[in-house]
């Protein structure tokens, strides 16, 4: 069925909540890439900061876990209308303080509400592609991957200018809070099929569902989240250092290879969907894991900068579909629980974001940083043994608006 001849509703219920990836990722991307100016504001010793970093991923999971008890009282769409503008407002109060404890505060309320943040964008997500009846996961991504670049270019901008954090932050935040809570009128719950208001009844989907989430069933959906992560935080920690330490680029051309990373993760989103709808989620997951293993491995023997930029563009290419389809595939999995399914998956997003930096990092020291790449490409390689978990149904619910085109090869 083509978007037009759907109800209208489901169609604004997508568009708000692609509204609200694209916000996370300009807020997210404000937050990590200007990292060493809150450093430099607060005064945050070398020592300290990654105390403060680790921090945040495991407030985030907390927040995920909390998320999940949450929704069987309250609808994933009132939590996601509520704690997207507190995100914002803890950012700019991040911005506009000066006191240590104002840092450990701010970044702690920063990783709990994005923890619920995250699980709540990604329940309606799943939900939403299940009322479609067609992949539509990886267009939120895509969304959210360009508010991560419009995020990282006003960082960039504010760093090249001089201007100081709440000088940034606070147009952001001002756009931002308005244009969600707006949108947050068309968020579209699973309970019943209906669009939801502020002030709708406050039996959550979860409320509803009687399946039961087995762990030993979500786990290897969860080791993929981990490890794709684990391949995520490598780029985004470690492909400036490599290019100008390993590669000896330039410390210009060190900060490319991260931008080509997240346009080339963009690119591969928004077309995403489309592969799935033709060949099924499991060859489009077995694929991005290959195409993702040849990036990792182009990296670790590139003799010049501009082979590893290569690396890294497949890297984009590959690692871009991973997580949406393993949102989905939890839906697929547990279609009367997808709720729980999602919020404890999404544990696992920050377990692997935790682990990643020191993982690679430690290796780079110990043995080489060449060697140190091999790693995750291992573990991101693990994917293609679980890729049967990704489900065998091309179009993702089989609700009858779409019916798969060809046979699954998974």
């Amino acid at each position: 069925m083509d978007d037009d001849a759907r109800p209208q509703s489901l169609r604004h219920g997508r568009a708000a909540l692609a509204v609200s990836f694209f916000a996370q990722g300009a807020l997210f991307a404000l937050l990590v890439t200007r990292i060493p100016a809150i450093q430099d504001r607060y005064g945050i010793s070398d020592g300290l900061l990654p105390v403060f970093l680790a921090a945040v991923p495991i407030l985030a999971g907390l927040g995920s876990v909390a998320t999940e008890q949450l929704v069987k009282r309250v609808r994933p769409s009132v939590v996601l209308r509520w704690v997207q503008p507190v995100v914002a407002l803890v950012l700019l109060g991040l911005g506009a303080g000066d006191a240590m404890w104002v840092a450990a505060v701010t970044l702690a309320l920063f990783g709990v509400c994005v923890g619920g943040l995250d699980a709540s964008m990604n329940m309606l997500g799943v939900s939403l592609q299940r009322e479609y009846g067609r992949s539509i996961m990886l267009g939120f991504h895509a969304a959210y991957s360009l508010g991560g670049i419009v995020g990282a270019s006003l960082a960039w901008s504010g760093a090249h200018w001089h201007v100081s954090l709440v000088s940034l932050y606070g147009p952001a935040v001002l756009l931002l809070i308005p244009l969600t809570l707006v949108a947050s009128r068309w968020y579209r719950d699973a309970a019943d099929g209906r669009e939801t208001d502020g002030d709708a009844d406050t039996n959550g989907a979860g409320a509803k569902e009687s399946q039961q989430v087995v762990m030993r069933l979500l786990m290897p959906l969860c080791l993929v989240m981990a490890f794709a992560y684990i391949g995520d935080s490598t780029v985004s920690n470690w492909s400036a250092k490599y290019l100008q330490d390993t590669l000896h680029s330039s410390e210009q051309l060190s900060t490319v290879p991260y931008a080509v990373y997240m346009v080339t993760t963009l690119l591969g989103r928004s077309v995403g969907d489309f592969g799935v709808r033709r060949f099924g989620a499991v060859a489009v997951v077995r694929l991005g894991t290959v195409v993702a293993m040849a990036g990792f491995a182009v990296v670790a023997v590139a003799q010049g900068a501009w082979v590893g930029m290569l690396g890294f563009t497949l890297l984009g290419f590959g690692l871009c579909v991973i997580v949406p389809q393993t949102f989905a595939a939890a839906g697929r999995l547990f279609p009367g629980a997808s709720d729980t399914a999602i919020a404890r998956l999404n544990v696992f997003n920050y377990v692997g974001f935790l682990v990643g930096s020191p993982l690679v990092g430690a290796l780079g020291d110990a043995w080489s940083y060449r060697g140190a790449m091999l790693v995750p490409m291992v573990l991101v390689g693990a994917t293609l043994h679980y890729a049967r978990s990704f489900g065998s149904e091309p179009a993702g619910y089989g609700v009858g608006h779409e019916r798969p085109s060809t046979v699954d090869v998974g």
